[in-house]
């Protein structure tokens, strides 16, 4: 916007105001895909020239270098250990030692069944002495598929460890050349523990996060391509084959047996948004409302509400959500109790409307998340610096003036990033919908894989699908692993957009 645009959208009103950002977003949208479309070609651009870059340094390196480089190609570290530096050496060839004897003795195996996952599946067998048949095994899918992914990440490592080896060949002749003298073992066993500590210390929770985090992620992802199931199981029952983008069809198919995927995806994706929404700002707000009343000028015994509050955060999830959701029922204490002093004259079904159910599980959320928001906004508003209450008060600014310019800038400022996991949490929030109703009731949504209900959240549903199933498939984990990965991207999607738009994001210095 330029100078003058911006002294014309100031003369706007506030609804002139909004609609000219509103028609800037979507006249925004077509650029912003462009740009988008041009970062990926960009990004895809830099990778291969580092990829030539990579490519022309090892050759030019083979090249150039001396006998002890080149045969460093074939025996890793052979060049470290004819130079004297015997550690790193010994390192660079265990790595190899290692790989090959993996390789030969497993990882080869499977990584060569990893295209079909398997081609001898569970079959009868004759006992002559016995005369009797038995269930002979054949080969597990599901290992076929775990110990590739394995390989194929021990074979990146490999790769990345082999090309620091050609790198510490190249800067050893280019250290020697210079007529400098090169690190001994003890001065690099110093240098792990001094400046390269940094190093030493992120290596172990590194691979840690490569083992147990990105490869169980690569292997769902690898799942959704597969028809793992319970009938499918790999090796005791049918052995489980890569079947291309058909599951993902089946989702997105508005008719497969009988059942209506898509739509039943689009509806509880829409139930899932809807409840993220109300989940996370009826407590924000509520928690900064119950926040200020209590720290209120006036307010007696403070340290009890506060204590009176977090009771709810004390008790286990598990004994307070399963009690409510009993208090609530037909023959529950809540409907005794309202049928009694004459209220009710019969019992309302709290859990077997859907709309109603669905705002009971919004409002007992409220009572559970409260707390969690009361906390952290009490801490936040007793740094608010009181000038600017008073500067307010003495121009003439309201309350809900000086909540709306002083206290809300500034706790959306710096809960902002709380904010966005926090709606990315509730889109995941098992706990509150499963032990309240388990996703019921099943009025509108039964006729599809996992019985899904009216309360079903997109996980709840996962969960569901990998205990119950549909169909011949039973547990359909192929189809569990589609909706999570769908899941990812719409959190991812929403995450990236939301967070661009944070003011502690867009604005750092405001409240500096």
């Amino acid at each position: 916007m330029k100078l003058n645009d911006e002294l014309e959208y100031l003369k706007l009103s506030k609804w002139q105001k909004f609609v000219y950002r509103l028609r800037s977003f979507f006249t925004s949208i077509p650029k912003g895909i462009g740009k988008g479309f041009l970062k990926i070609g960009q990004f895809f651009k830099k990778v291969g020239l580092a990829v030539a870059n990579e490519v022309k340094d090892i050759w030019t390196t083979f090249v150039q270098g001396d006998w002890k480089t080149k045969i460093s190609f074939l025996v890793m570290g052979f060049g470290n250990i004819a130079r004297g530096q015997i550690l790193r050496g010994l390192l660079f060839l265990l790595m190899e030692v290692v790989f090959i004897g993996y390789m030969v003795l497993m990882g080869g195996k499977y990584l060569a069944q990893l295209g079909t996952l398997g081609t001898v599946g569970p079959h009868q067998g004759y006992n002559e002495v016995l005369d009797s048949y038995y269930t002979v095994y054949g080969d597990n899918s599901f290992k076929i598929l775990l110990y590739g992914v394995l390989t194929i990440f021990f074979i990146i490592a490999f790769i990345y460890t082999w090309r620091a080896n050609v790198k510490q060949n190249k800067l050893a002749e280019q250290i020697l050349k210079s007529g400098k003298k090169l690190k001994s073992g003890k001065e690099d066993l110093r240098s792990m523990v001094d400046d390269q500590f940094y190093k030493t210390l992120l290596a172990l929770p590194t691979t840690g996060i490569l083992l147990f985090t990105v490869m169980p992620i690569v292997f769902m992802i690898l799942v959704a391509f597969t028809n793992y199931s319970s009938n499918n199981d790999g090796y005791y029952s049918n052995l489980f084959h890569w079947v291309g983008l058909k599951n993902f069809q089946t989702l997105f198919s508005w008719d497969v047996g009988g059942v209506n995927y898509s739509a039943t995806f689009g509806e509880i994706l829409l139930w899932t948004l809807i409840w993220a929404f109300f989940a996370t700002f009826t407590n924000y707000f509520l928690g900064i409302g119950v926040a200020m009343m209590i720290n209120k000028k006036g307010i007696h015994l403070k340290k009890v509400w506060r204590t009176i509050l977090i009771m709810t955060i004390a008790i286990p999830q598990f004994i307070s959500l399963l009690y409510v959701s009993k208090m609530f029922t037909l023959n529950g204490l809540f409907n005794g109790f309202l049928m009694d002093i004459g209220v009710l004259k019969q019992a309302v079904d709290f859990w077997g409307i859907p709309t109603l159910a669905r705002v009971m599980v919004i409002i007992i959320n409220i009572w559970i998340g409260i707390p969690y928001l009361m906390l952290i906004a009490t801490g936040i508003l007793m740094n608010i610096p009181a000038d600017l209450y008073e500067s307010a008060k003495i121009d003439g600014a309201s309350g809900w003036k000086q909540f709306s310019k002083i206290t809300l800038p500034y706790m959306l400022f710096i809960t902002g990033p709380y904010l966005l996991t926090s709606f990315t949490g509730n889109m995941n929030n098992f706990n509150v919908i499963y032990l309240l109703t388990g996703g019921g009731p099943h009025v509108n949504l039964s006729n599809g894989a996992g019985n899904p209900g009216d309360t079903d959240l997109l996980i709840t549903w996962l969960f569901n699908i990998t205990q119950k199933g549909f169909g011949e498939d039973g547990a359909q984990y192929y189809l569990a692993s589609v909706i999570g990965i769908l899941v990812f991207i719409v959190v991812s999607v929403i995450s990236l957009i939301v967070y661009s738009l944070l003011p502690s994001v867009k604005n750092e210095e405001d409240f500096q």
